[in-house]
This record gives C-alpha cells, sequence and structure tokens, in this order.
C-alpha cells in the first residue's frame, strides 16, 4: 500500500485513501467545507490520489458517476448536511443506473454530536442523523465510522458497493478522521455472486428442453456491463453467431461492426428489422436487460415472456420459471455450452445500417436527423460518447458506432445536465479517450461550471452543444410555443474564454448547416489535443424521428 504518512501518523483517513486506492480510485471529486478540511490534507498528501475538485456538490457526484461507468467505481467527498444533500440527485441516479459510488461525508466531531450541540449545516435540533436516513434509500449502505472499528467498517462498506454496483456512503467525522490507525496488511475481501449448484443443474434441464428447435435473437443490456461479463458476451456472440441487439442504455456493449449485430431495439420505434429480429424470434435470450419507458419506445416493446429466455444479475428465467441463485456469469456459460452442443439455429435477420446512408452536405439549415448521423461518421475508437438525456441520447442511439467507442448515457434517471460533469469524469477515467459530449443549450445550463475544470484539469473534450433555443425534449412531449421551454439566451462562444481556457489551447465554433458542421468536426478531429466547443444550432421544433415517435406516444 502506497500511503501519505509515516506509519507513526497514520489515520483512518489514510486507510480509507488507501482502500480507495487500491479498488481503482485515484481521483477525488468533491468540495471543500470545515468538516473535511483536515482530511483533505491527507488526500492531497497522498500519492496515488488527485484531488480533482468540482465546481459544486451536485457536480462532484456527476462526476464521480462518470468516472465509475469508465474506471469500475468512482468517490466524491462532501461536508456534511449543506455538501451531501447537494449530491443527493446525483447519488439517486447512481443508485438507479448501478453505478458503483462512494460518497465520503466529512461530519461533525463525535463529541459536538453526542452533546447534541446546534452546529451550523445541521438542522439545529441537535439530531446529526436525520440526512443518514435519508441516504439509506438511495445507497446500497450508510456507514458511520468510529473509531475502534473504522477499518472493519471501511472495508464493509466498499465491499457492498463494489457487489451491489450501487453507490455507498461513509459518514467519517473530523475527529474519527484524524485518529489513529495500522495501513492494511491484507487485500479488500471481494463479494462474489453466488450461484447454486441446484439452480444450475435444473436450468440447464429446462434450457435444453426449451430451446431444441427454436431459432433465436439475443437482446443485451447495460448490466451486462456493470457484472464484468462483457467479455464473456463477445465470447459467446462469437462462438454462437447469434443475432444480437442492445437496448440503447447498453449502447456500445457489443461491437457494431459484428455481422451479427442488427441494431439498437427500442420498442415500436425501432428500425423494422430490429424490430423483427426481437419480436418474432421463436426465443428471444435477453441479458442484463432492464425495460424502462425511454429505451422502449415508450414501453412499447411487444415481447412474450413465454418465448423468452432472461439471464439476470442474480437469476434466470425461462418463460415463468425462475432459476436462483445463479449469477449471470453463470448462466452465460451454461447457455453458450447449450446452444453450441444443440447446434441451435440464428434467427434470420436483415443487418440494418442506421448511419452509413451518405450525408449530402448543403449550405442549408441543420436538421437534427442529419446532425446525428453526420457526427457518427467522424467518431473512432479513440472516443467516449456521453449523450445527455434528450434529442442527444434519442439521436445517436440509432446510430451505428465504430467499435471501440465507448456510450455513456443516463436514461432511467435522465437528470438533465448530467453529462458535462460526467465528462469530466469520464475524461479523467481514461486519459487515452477523448471525450465526445453531445448536450442541449437547456441542459448545459444546469452544470456549466465544470468547463471550468475540464479546462483546469486538460481534458481534451470535444463539446457539441445543441443549440436550439430551450427545452426541445420538452416542448416533444408538451408545449411546443410554451413560454416554460425557452431559456434565456447565452453566448456560449464565449463560454470557453470566460470559464479560464487560454485561446491558444482551444477551438470554438457555430455550425448552422451540414456544411459548417461538417468542417468543424473534422478540424477538431485533426486537433486531439484541444478543447473545442461546437454550438450546433437547429431549430427549436426540430426533434429526432426517434423522440418524435415516443412523444408521440403520449
Amino acid at each position: 500500500m502506497t500511503t501519505s504518512n509515516s506509519p507513526q501518523s497514520y489515520t483512518v483517513g489514510d486507510y480509507l485513501l488507501d482502500r480507495l486506492n487500491e479498488i481503482g480510485i485515484d481521483e477525488l471529486f468533491g468540495v471543500p467545507g470545515d468538516y473535511n478540511l483536515h482530511f483533505l490534507d491527507h488526500v492531497i498528501a497522498h500519492e496515488n490520489i488527485h484531488w480533482a475538485g468540482s465546481a459544486n456538490e451536485l457536480n462532484a457526484g456527476y462526476s464521480a458517476d462518470g468516472y465509475a461507468r469508465i474506471k469500475g467505481i468512482g468517490a466524491l467527498l462532501t461536508t456534511y448536511g449543506v455538501g451531501e444533500l447537494s449530491a443527493t440527485n446525483a447519488i439517486a441516479g447512481s443508485f438507479a443506473e448501478f453505478v458503483p459510488v462512494v460518497h465520503i461525508v466529512g461530519a461533525p466531531a463525535k463529541h459536538i454530536q453526542a452533546e447534541h450541540r446546534r452546529a451550523h449545516h445541521s438542522l439545529g435540533d441537535g439530531n446529526f442523523e436525520h440526512f443518514a436516513r435519508i441516504a439509506k434509500e438511495i445507497t446500497c449502505c450508510v456507514i458511520d465510522v468510529e473509531a475502534p472499528t473504522a477499518s472493519a467498517q471501511i472495508d464493509h462498506a466498499l465491499s457492498q458497493v463494489l457487489f451491489h454496483k450501487r453507490p455507498g456512503m461513509i459518514i467519517l467525522a473530523a475527529d474519527v478522521a484524524a485518529s489513529p490507525a495500522t495501513p492494511p496488511s491484507t487485500p479488500l475481501v471481494r463479494l462474489e455472486p453466488v450461484s447454486s449448484e441446484t439452480a444450475a443443474t435444473e436450468f440447464e434441464a429446462e434450457l435444453r428442453n426449451f430451446i431444441q428447435g427454436k431459432k433465436v435473437t439475443v437482446l443485451a443490456d447495460i448490466l451486462v456491463h456493470r457484472d464484468g461479463a462483457a467479455d464473456q458476451l463477445r465470447s459467446f456472440l462469437d462462438k454462437t453467431g447469434l443475432p444480437v441487439t442492445t437496448l440503447s442504455w447498453g449502447k456500445s456493449l457489443v461491437d457494431e461492426s459484428l455481422t451479427n449485430y442488427v441494431g439498437t431495439y427500442s420498442g415500436s420505434a425501432s428500425a423494422e428489422p430490429v424490430r423483427v429480429a426481437v419480436e418474432n424470434a421463436d426465443a428471444l435470450m435477453t441479458i442484463g436487460v432492464q425495460f424502462t419507458d425511454n429505451t422502449t419506445g415508450g414501453f412499447t416493446a411487444k415481447i412474450d415472456n413465454e418465448h423468452r429466455i432472461d439471464l439476470g444479475r442474480s437469476e434466470a428465467r425461462i418463460g415463468n420459471r425462475v432459476f436462483a441463485p445463479l449469477s449471470i456469469a453463470t448462466s452465460l456459460n451454461i447457455t453458450e455450452q447449450v446452444i453450441c452442443e444443440l447446434h441451435v439455429e440464428a434467427m434470420p435477420f436483415e443487418k440494418f445500417d442506421s448511419n452509413y446512408t451518405p450525408i449530402e452536405l448543403t449550405d442549408t439549415p441543420l436538421q437534427q436527423d442529419d446532425l446525428w448521423q453526420l457526427v457518427a461518421t467522424h467518431l473512432n475508437a479513440s472516443h467516449i460518447v456521453l449523450a445527455e438525456q434528450g434529442t442527444s441520447f434519442f439521436g445517436l442511439s440509432q446510430c451505428r458506432f465504430p467499435q471501440g467507442v465507448t456510450f455513456v448515457g443516463q436514461p432511467l434517471w435522465g437528470s438533465i445536465g448530467y453529462t458535462l460533469p460526467a465528462t469530466v469524469g469520464a475524461g479523467l477515467a481514461d486519459r487515452n479517450k477523448r471525450p465526445v459530449l453531445f448536450i442541449g443549450d437547456g441542459s448545459a445550463q444546469l452544470t456549466i461550471q465544470e468547463l471550468g475544470q475540464m479546462i483546469r484539469e486538460d481534458i481534451p473534450a470535444v463539446v457539441i452543444l445543441i443549440n436550439n433555443d430551450g427545452y426541445t425534449v420538452e416542448r416533444a412531449i408538451h408545449g411546443m410555443t410554451a413560454s416554460y421551454n425557452t431559456i434565456p439566451a447565452w453566448r456560449w462562444d464565449l463560454a470557453l474564454e470566460f470559464f479560464g481556457s487560454d485561446p491558444t489551447n482551444h477551438l470554438v465554433f457555430k455550425a448552422t448547416t451540414s456544411q459548417e458542421l461538417d468542417f468543424a468536426l473534422q478540424t477538431a478531429m485533426e486537433h486531439p489535443g484541444k478543447l473545442v466547443l461546437i454550438e450546433a444550432v437547429t431549430d427549436a421544433q426540430d426533434i429526432p424521428s426517434a423522440l418524435d415517435f415516443v412523444s408521440s406516444m403520449g
């Protein structure tokens, strides 16, 4: 273990930092506050953890989430009460979308709490447990660390976050953080999924009987990634050759250049070849799938559970039969063996090449559907694509990405403004990949401050800001011309300089036509080390066809 202090001055705070670093965290997001300042001294002294900081606590939570989606786990530090509650929205989003984030809260000293003092940042009633009770609703664990048992409590909390793939809170009182501790002497215990031998045997027997003579399609989604089974899925698809689709939530989980990749399934909003491959299959194998309104065209998926084999995080289902406990890794392994042994047939399908239709570059006003197909042609394996929930997510979900592109979106929680701070987290999680952010002007106004962190941390992102004069995704749902969907007009061309970027280190473009957008994208790709902001202007009432379908469902 690498620590910041000598053994004589080693503290509980140092122990926590060493454990965080051991599980892969080298960036800590957050905001200083008087209850965490002394602990922060240990953070900045640590050899392997960098204090990234954040403009506010909400953004810190979003950044930690974006970091975790790339790195496997993330962390943020806030102060008690005002800080932790500001981060609550982000933590709830991580909980909803199975993102493991460690939320460290610097709290008043234990004697202040024991004496029920009216300390600042509290509700003034001497009760210091209000906010922990709130956190219990949106975390897998809340641990209030005590000095004598600190090491065991910290280890338990981190193990729970890693296992459940959900946020956990560690409350670290100022005096506890400074208490003496002993460095870790053994690796952190990792909890592993459990599979029953009986469940595995019964699942295999039922699968053999069920799948015989059927034509099969695979539908995969985000929980495959969360459970670390993405490589196993790729091997399965390679060996079986079965046609595969994903929901937009799990986009880029599967190499979209594969010959057996069909496209993105989104219920009745799907391209017809994709819809037929999924809904008409004799047997549909769903792996790590959770159906939501935004990923199924407003719950328009027509899937008969009697024809479905579902491989979930801790159980498998065939029709109405449930086999548990059974991990997704175990059930996928059994399924691969059975399919290969029985030579199960693939469901015939017509490949849907969504973004290979050539775009005619013109000097006429830029259209949404042209915008998404055009930008997709400029992406490559060195990119992490982040799509804000709105026209960006719906527009990009139907585009086919090159092999190696990583896609990040938040279609379930759908908190607007999420992706801008998440871009900071993703950019710091993998310095070898360049973030490409797609965000609307309305969403950007919520979290724009994090451009300052992006600049300070020298993240050479490409920010494609869709300026359609307000909340167009809301217009599509209701109030197309309503004043509440219009926002103040900002000078986006001045944003990077305002937030501290040297003009020699960035590029700014405004694109009102496909010709101008193509030029801006080409120039951005020719300067991989620069921060680039492209303001892409579209009409306030122009929406992607996928969103048009969803909004028409009411």
